[in-house]
């Protein structure tokens, strides 16, 4: 490579189209903490019981089952903008209205016009990730999609922090309704300028009809070589991860005693900066290793990375041990998921991007959704330390998965170069 190879690298395009992919990261963050954890929060500050908070929590069932309407976003554009960026601006623009009726109806006096509109909130919210997502596995080329992946990630994660702690910080000051009205103002801010800094290519045209944008993505992937294997790889690859993270506040406060301070903190602080650091370092990382090999890389430290947990539970302990664990587990995880989105992406045919993308996260969400029974059957039955060590077993699926599709990789890089 030349001297001057980097910099010709980055160009005023490139510039461009990595900005508004973080920015659209940030944008479709924070609608998810708003629909979820600080909706909880003013609920049970307001003196509802735990049975309605608990039931609250089915709005993120929009999550999952967007891939049932994400071939409409495929198969239609809006008559503003592209096809991709004039869902986003729509949906937008939608969050931003839900939220500010949001902020006139407080739970104890209006429940069920708060959890429609909570309701309404997740599907929006859904439905721009769907275009966000599509536009993101369109646009990057495929030696952007580390970098990209991490950028969108690391602004996703901050958008949570955001419209989750921060937002209950502002809450005890200027109460809920003008929080609300403040991350109604941020999300179209961000988001806006992410649309309009964005520039669209047409990859490939949309489905001619409808009934096409819902069985040829399906009927497409499903006739793909090892189609199986890759199913598995999806559903496993973070699924340490997953089982680690369904239950670790719990081990940190009954387990090993720490208290909600030092939890909180090192969490939402600590932990927070450590993952985005990892996925900016995954990203940094991947342009210089393939795609099988970060993916092989990163997964074994994102397991190895729970043997932090796994001493906690043997005894070690104080404030040190905890920004350990935490720190471990959280950089690493960035690295693995910046590597996984890349992943989905290349994975992602043009033709069907938004249904593809949506199936593709729907299939990743079926393991952060069934550990948490058995995680907690574990703990209760057989301690922290059996805990721990099978969240470290359950990372050797997908590495096992990956080395069996290794020889796959090469057609997947020919065919989404091409």
């Amino acid at each position: 490579m030349s001297a001057d190879a980097p910099r010709a690298a980055w160009t005023p395009d490139r510039v461009r189209r990595l900005a508004a992919i973080t920015l659209l990261g940030f944008a479709s963050g924070l609608p998810l903490a708003l629909s979820s954890s600080t909706i909880e929060a003013w609920c049970a500050v307001s003196g509802l019981s735990l049975k309605t908070i608990g039931m609250l929590k089915l709005v993120g069932i929009a999550y999952v089952a967007k891939v049932l309407w994400a071939p409409i976003v495929d198969r239609y554009a809006l008559p503003w903008l592209t096809r991709r960026r004039g869902w986003a601006l729509a949906t937008q623009a939608l969050m931003a209205v839900v939220l500010f009726a949001m902020a006139l109806s407080p739970p104890d006096a209006s429940l069920w016009t708060l959890a429609m509109l909570a309701l309404a909130l997740a599907f929006l919210s859904a439905t721009q990730d769907i275009a966000i997502d599509a536009y993101r596995a369109d646009q990057l080329l495929p030696e952007e999609r580390g970098l990209g992946a991490a950028l969108g990630v690391g602004a996703y994660r901050l958008a949570m922090l955001a419209s989750g702690g921060l937002a209950l910080v502002l809450a005890d000051h200027v109460g809920f309704p003008n929080v609300l009205r403040l991350m109604a103002a941020l999300l179209l801010g961000a988001g806006a300028l992410g649309v309009f800094v964005g520039r669209e290519r047409e990859v490939a045209p949309p489905p001619e009809r409808l009934l096409s944008a819902f069985v040829e993505p399906i009927r497409e992937f499903l006739g793909r070589r090892d189609v199986w294997l890759w199913i598995g790889l999806i559903v496993a690859y973070k699924l340490a991860n997953a089982f680690a993270l369904s239950l670790s506040s719990t081990f940190l406060l009954r387990g090993v005693g720490y208290s909600l301070t030092e939890v909180g903190w090192a969490n939402k602080v600590f932990g927070f900066s450590a993952l985005v650091l990892g996925a900016l370092a995954g990203g940094v990382l991947m342009r210089r290793l393939s795609l099988f090999h970060a993916l092989a890389l990163f997964g074994v430290l994102q397991t190895l990375a729970n043997f932090g947990f796994y001493a906690l539970a043997l005894g070690w302990s104080g404030t040190p041990a905890l920004l350990t664990a935490i720190g471990l587990e959280n950089f690493f995880s960035g690295m693995g998921s910046a590597a996984f989105v890349a992943l989905l992406m290349a994975l992602t045919d043009a033709r069907y991007s938004a249904t593809q993308f949506a199936l593709f996260t729907a299939l990743d969400s079926i393991g952060r959704t069934f550990v948490g029974p058995l995680a907690g059957l574990v703990a209760q039955d057989y301690g922290w330390s059996a805990y721990w060590a099978l969240s470290i077993a359950f990372g050797v699926p997908g590495l096992w998965l990956l080395w069996l599709l290794n020889g796959e990789f090469a057609r997947l890089d020919a065919r989404t170069a091409s």
